[in-house]
């Protein structure tokens, strides 16, 4: 059980990482089609796109993605905390 527990708390930061360089990713003039940003945009865009419908953007700013960073590495830290 202790190994699931630190299984999911791995993949839980890794969502939160790949949010992150998504977010970082954006910043750029990049190719949009282009197949880093469509790998990031697959496993991103299940946890962002609920959360840009009750979220609104703060002017042009989307914080949706800070938001799901800190909801995940929050989670990520429970499950460590329960595993140990």
């Amino acid at each position: 059980m202790q190994t699931l527990v630190t299984v999911v708390a791995y993949l839980v930061q890794f969502l939160g990482f790949a949010i992150f360089a998504r977010s970082i990713i954006s910043w750029f003039p990049i190719d949009k089609n282009g197949p880093v940003f469509q790998a990031l945009a697959a496993i991103t865009d299940p946890i962002l796109e609920p959360l840009r419908k009750v979220i609104p953007p703060i002017g042009m700013i989307d914080i949706s993605p800070m938001v799901a960073m800190l909801a995940l590495f929050f989670l990520a830290n429970v499950l460590t905390s329960l595993a140990f």
